[in-house]
């Protein structure tokens, strides 16, 4: 099999010849430039023979194009990017948030950094999938992490309008990038955490938009969703509409066999992050052997 017929029969529960793999890194101090990027990906996926690429964007790009200054001075010195200026200081702010253009700005710097990698990759038969942020992980950016103190404050119904605003662009965004050739979108819910919402508050101001995106990339045949973080709402996520789940497996719950159960999607995951970062071989081994002995070597990532 090539790499795009393996995922293929991975998602659709058919046998594979082998296990499809990848894993992926931030790429800082290297992430704002496109042409970079794009040649670092690509010289990752050939130096580690990965199943299918994700894009490395740089975690910001979603709100800059919404009126956000970043500060990167830190990222060369091992320190991480801070937001010095946003459109966002109080609850009534929400009404300055309207739909930006994706041919301008950091939106067109990631989608052109995805065409060169696209470029790259032509021949290679493998997937790729493009990061997009949630509607509502854009604005958890964008009012630095205040959305639900303005929530409680009552400005409902102006951070419904602004989340509309960036589901649109994000929309828009998706829809573009599929169109240019991805196979999909690595959708990125950084608020799907117990730890972070309530599941009635992600219900109300999270799953309506995101809904709207996943719409938006249907033309995509390998979407996969990406719940962020620990205590994750599985109960809400299980159901999205895409062909992929992926969590913090063994970090978080649900357990390999529990996702497997009660997700009915093919999974990706099974290997804890901080142990790759820290070298633990052992580890990493070991999680390897129990997520294939859980799953029988059934056609999952």
């Amino acid at each position: 099999m090539n790499k795009i017929e393996r995922i293929r029969a991975a998602i659709n529960g058919e046998e594979v010849d082998k296990l499809p793999y990848a894993f992926w890194s931030h790429l800082p101090g290297i992430d704002l430039d496109p042409e970079k990027l794009a040649k670092k990906t690509y010289d990752f996926y050939k130096k580690y023979d990965i199943d299918f690429v994700k894009t490395m964007n740089n975690g910001m790009y979603s709100i800059e194009d919404f009126g956000c200054k970043i500060d990167y001075s830190q990222v060369p010195l091992g320190g991480v990017a801070k937001i010095v200026e946003t459109p966002i200081l109080c609850g009534d702010d929400w009404a300055k948030i309207k739909s930006v253009k994706i041919t301008e700005g950091s939106l067109a710097r990631e989608l052109y950094s995805l065409k060169l990698l696209l470029d790259y990759l032509k021949g290679e038969e493998v997937p790729v999938v493009f990061t997009a942020f949630s509607p509502l992980t854009t604005a958890e950016k964008l009012s630095s992490k205040k959305i639900r103190e303005h929530i409680k404050e009552g400005k409902g119904e102006l951070i419904h309008k602004a989340l509309q605003e960036i589901t649109n662009t994000t929309c828009e965004l998706v829809k573009k990038a599929i169109e240019m050739g991805a196979s999909g979108i690595f959708f990125a819910s950084q608020l799907t955490s117990f730890d972070e919402m309530t599941e009635e508050e992600y219900l109300e101001y999270g799953k309506p938009y995101d809904l709207q995106v996943l719409e938006a990339a249907s033309k995509g045949w390998f979407n996969i969703i990406h719940a962020h973080g620990n205590n994750i709402m599985f109960d809400i996520l299980k159901t999205y509409p895409v062909q992929v789940f992926n969590w913090h497996a063994w970090e978080t719950f649900p357990e390999v066999d529990e996702a497997r159960d009660l997700a009915h999607k093919c999974l990706m995951g099974g290997i804890k992050r901080m142990d790759i970062t820290n070298c633990k071989k052992n580890e990493v081994r070991n999680q390897i052997y129990k997520s294939l002995k859980i799953l029988k070597r059934k056609s999952h990532l």
